[in-house]
């Protein structure tokens, strides 16, 4: 029964497998990737301030492009304006585009998490990241503000509004636009206060250069410039339009004819036959003409709209007009303006008077505050070379010496620009700082021949402790017996070093080393010592600069903790390239292979005398006189041969053939003693006992 279960259950898999194949479209996984609409944005994330950024450059175009519904009326004729539909349908669709960023801004904010008030005790803060109390929050704070600058009011009523009321005059049509993005514009300007501390919260300052910085100022100050030259065309308008209809009124109440009417001062009504009957009969332009109001006592600030015939001028020349009309009214503090009794003229004349102490002394200054930010290293410098050059002619400091102050001084700056490089890598992290040296040290490191033997962790220790060392030309980096304190791995310019030996008469060497190369070989020496004594090596050759040389420094502290910690350093193989690549080493062999080849020839020496005199002895007296002048010839081959070696001559060549003959058999009655290859260690990099060049001379 059970078996029979079995395959009837099996049956039935398959045949439902058949009816229902299992077809998956994406691989199944616990953890299914959000969509991006229903994901919570964190405030601090580079999408976010990215975000902020882009939404204060598109706030920045929306200020802009408002004020410009304010150039939409113009003077179309004599005694009419009229409504520039083509330049409104372009200012409309540019308007729509700006407010579909407000929108979206307005959407992000619905789903980007803030800090809860009560965890600010240490560090950022916890972030909610509920969509219900993101929501509820944004809606009690920034929602309205948010809405009313977001809201497409002038398209509402140029759309909409305008053609269902009958009969609208240009004017009347125009001043309503006008009013509603006036009233719409303080929520948008106000809307950028937030934004700005945002961005400067979350990456630390608005512009990160500069010249960005004083850029952006430079453009809030125009802007300031561009809304007030909008308005005062604006209002340039309405004046003349109020001219006008009280001039009218007046010649309405006189019962002229052709009586004047309201709709006149419309240029849809430009081709009416009562129009141009009145237009010949009328007094109405010639008593509001801007060129007869010589005391401005009619047209006041306004007047030069008229006289430049702005108000009739191509969008370009009249736009630039205006923008340098509140630029020069601004930077001036309206001083040049002339106003008649009207309050609303004075009132806006005041307010360019405030607005440009505000402007000019905020926004201009912070941009003198940029532009000085940039070359305040520059005015350090210079402040610090004055200081150096009072305090070296208070000193009385000898003329080579002072050029020799200026040079380094001048040089140091066009190498690090003011900047200490020190004092800004200690203050990062470790792990940072360890990145940062690797990838400033590690290739020039590795250029010196010693250092390309050793593994990647002994090469980081090493970079992480390398500072800088800048020298110029003809100056003495160590002299012979001085302390060594530094290593020294030289990546641009060219040193001499060169030795006297501690100071021995007639001895003398000098070489030149370049890119790659390294002094201060003693200091490794001392620092591989298990117990080293707190005096620092004497310096065993005297180093001088022989151009401007960029080098890295190894100090004897670091060099101390880096032999300590790291045992590679104590290993034969870096001890051989280090004996092989340092140039005090290559010294002492050379001395020492000096040595050698001095006493070999004095051996040689020493076996020709001997044979000569076996030779003597041998032949007896009867071949005196001839083996005499062999002998003869034999001392002259003799003085020649010691003159090369010592550079002195010297008779006894008997005694010297008995001392090598005494030596030699001395030598060989000694037992040769077998060394266990276990036992052999390599010896440590002290240096090796000097040879002595005068024991030749004592031993003959």
């Amino acid at each position: 029964m059970h078996r029979r279960r079995v395959h009837f259950s099996a049956a039935a898999a398959a045949a439902a497998s058949s009816r229902f194949p299992r077809q998956f479209a994406r691989p199944f996984s616990l953890r299914r990737e959000i969509p991006w609409w229903y994901q919570t944005l964190d405030p601090g994330s580079e999408f976010v301030a990215r975000w902020n950024h882009v939404f204060l450059v598109s706030c920045l175009i929306a200020l802009f492009i408002d004020p410009l519904y304010f150039f939409i009326l113009l003077v179309g004729g004599p005694g009419c304006v009229r409504i520039d539909f083509r330049f409104g349908v372009i200012v409309t669709f540019l308007r729509t585009v700006a407010d579909l960023f407000y929108l979206m801004h307005m959407v992000l904010k619905f789903r980007t998490a803030f800090v809860a008030p009560n965890s600010r005790v240490f560090g950022r803060g916890d972030l909610v990241m509920d969509a219900r109390e993101i929501a509820v929050r944004y809606l009690r704070t920034d929602f309205v503000i948010d809405l009313a600058a977001t809201l497409p009011l002038p398209q509402i009523f140029i759309w909409f509004i305008i053609p269902a009321i009958q009969n609208p005059t240009a004017v009347h049509a125009n001043h309503t636009v006008s009013l509603i993005v006036l009233i719409q514009y303080f929520p948008r300007f106000f809307l950028m206060f937030p934004l700005h501390r945002r961005i400067v919260k979350t990456t630390g300052v608005i512009a990160k250069t500069a010249w960005t910085g004083a850029a952006y100022n430079l453009i809030l100050c125009t802007l300031a410039s561009h809304v007030i030259g909008s308005i005062w065309y604006l209002w340039s308008i309405q004046r003349l339009n109020s001219c006008w209809r009280m001039e009218c009124e007046k010649e309405m109440n006189n019962t002229r004819s052709p009586p004047c009417k309201q709709r006149f001062f419309d240029c849809t009504t430009l081709n009416d036959p009562q129009r141009m009957l009145w237009l010949n009969s009328t007094q109405v332009l010639a008593k509001c003409d801007a060129f007869k109001d010589d005391n401005h006592l009619q047209f006041g600030i306004f007047a030069s709209a008229f006289i430049n015939e702005v108000a009739s001028a191509d969008f370009i020349e009249k736009y630039f007009y205006c923008l340098w009309w509140g630029l020069r009214n601004l930077s001036s503090y309206g001083q040049s303006l002339m106003t008649t009794t009207l309050s609303g003229e004075n009132i806006f004349s005041i307010f360019i008077c405030i607005a440009g102490l505000i402007f000019f002394s905020h926004f201009i200054g912070n941009m003198q505050t940029y532009l000085q930010s940039s070359t305040a290293r520059l005015e350090e410098w210079r402040i610090k070379r004055r200081d150096t050059e009072e305090w070296m002619r208070h000193r009385q400091l000898p003329p080579d010496l002072q050029e020799r102050v200026r040079q380094f001084v001048q040089y140091k700056w066009l190498a690090t620009r003011g900047v200490n490089e020190e004092t800004i890598l200690q203050s990062l992290p470790l792990d940072l700082r360890r990145q940062i040296q690797r990838h400033l040290c590690l290739a020039l490191v590795r250029r010196v021949p010693f250092f390309a033997q050793m593994d990647h962790q002994l090469l980081d220790a090493i970079c992480e402790r390398l500072v800088s060392s800048l020298h110029t030309k003809d100056t003495f980096i160590v002299r012979e017996g001085d302390p060594v304190n530094e290593m020294l791995f030289i990546i641009r310019g060219e040193v001499e070093s060169s030795t006297t030996d501690g100071g021995r008469v007639g001895f003398f060497n000098s070489i030149t080393l370049g890119a790659g190369d390294f002094c201060g070989e003693e200091l490794l020496t001392w620092a591989l010592v298990p117990t080293p004594s707190l005096n620092l090596p004497s310096s065993t050759r005297t180093v001088k600069t022989l151009s401007e040389v960029e080098a890295f420094a190894l100090r004897a502290e670091d060099l101390k903790f880096v032999s300590t910690q790291f045992k590679r350093l104590h290993s034969k193989k870096l001890q051989h390239a280090f004996r092989y690549y340092s140039h005090q080493w290559r010294t002492w062999g050379a001395c020492y292979i000096q040595v050698a080849w001095r006493r070999f020839k004095k051996r040689k020496l020493a076996m020709e005398l001997a044979r000569h005199e076996e030779v003597y002895y041998m032949n007896g007296g009867d071949e005196e006189s001839e083996y005499g002048h062999e002998d003869f010839d034999g001392d002259e081959e003799l003085s020649q041969l010691t003159d090369d070696a010592t550079g002195t001559q010297h008779l006894g060549a008997t005694i010297l053939a008995s001392k090598f003959a005494a030596n030699t058999k001395r030598g060989a009655n000694q037992k040769v003693t077998i060394l266990d290859p276990q036992e052999l260690k390599m010896p440590k990099l002290f240096k090796p006992n000097e040879p002595d060049f005068s024991a030749d001379l004592r031993e003959s």
